[in-house]
């Protein structure tokens, strides 16, 4: 545990939060804008989490560095969670824009 961050709380934020919130939330939302709003803060609380990991994974490397983390198998272990959710967000990034444009693509 470094600076009370605790590793065994990340994990990737699609994951983590899971769509079963998202969908709670949805289903007690009474108009757009507080689908608007949840959904936001969803994106809000992953990609926040997501940077919480990559700092995470610095603090790591810097223990490492200086000889303080003698097991680099750890930090191996929490780089690649940090690259895996950096790719999940990247990926899920490229679906709401395509899904944006495909949107803007139809015709009324």
């Amino acid at each position: 545990m470094i600076n009370g961050i605790n590793s065994q709380n990340f994990a990737p934020s699609a994951i983590k939060f899971g769509f079963d919130n998202v969908q709670n939330k949805v289903a007690d939302a009474t108009s757009a804008v507080d689908v608007t709003k949840s959904f936001g803060q969803f994106l809000t609380d992953a990609v926040s989490d997501m940077n919480q990991q990559r700092t995470y994974v610095g603090d790591l490397q810097q223990k490492f560095i200086t000889g303080e983390l003698p097991d680099v198998h750890r930090l191996m272990i929490e780089a690649e969670k940090a690259s895996l959710a950096t790719s999940l967000t990247i990926q899920i990034r490229n679906k709401v824009v395509e899904a944006y444009q495909e949107i803007m693509r139809i015709q009324v």
